[in-house]
């Protein structure tokens, strides 16, 4: 009996994955989507609930996710060259993870097989976020969640 390969999320590195894989790594989860704010005396990332203008907040999925950082300028772009970025990623994000070493979580989509175990798990921001519109975006701290 032969032992099957590693999936590529534990034989790889962050700069060794094909576009495909990056791309499967994201989760679904949607909360690299939301306003956060940072402590300038901790440097603590606070996570609100208002969604950025892309996205659904029914799918959590971008609605133009092609052209987000043309249209929403200051959208996150995750690069393996530029692992700053992790720290405002989720403590559950893929790409932080494998950045930190650490594994997937056994909710993940790439594990169960299906891109619905985010939400099931609840480990996604589906129905608990508001649209930008709806918010006052002077007043984001009065938007901030504990998880």
């Amino acid at each position: 009996m032969t032992d099957s390969p590693q999936p590529f999320w534990e034989s790889k590195t962050l700069s060794q994955l094909t576009d495909h894989e990056w791309e499967s790594l994201c989760d679904g989860c949607a909360k690299c989507c939301v306003h956060k704010l940072e402590d300038e005396d901790t440097g603590e990332i606070h996570y609100t609930c208002v969604a950025c203008r892309m996205l659904d907040v029914n799918t959590c999925r971008c609605t133009d996710y092609p052209r987000r950082h043309e249209l929403v300028p200051d959208c996150a772009v995750l690069s393996a060259d530029a692992p700053e970025h992790f720290q405002w990623m989720p403590e559950t994000c893929a790409y932080r993870l494998m950045h930190e070493g650490k594994p997937l979580p056994d909710w993940h989509p790439l594990i169960t097989k299906n891109p619905e175990s985010v939400h099931a798990h609840g480990a996604s921001a589906r129905k608990k976020l508001i649209p930008e519109f709806l918010a006052d975006e002077e007043d984001l701290q009065n938007y901030i969640v504990d998880d």
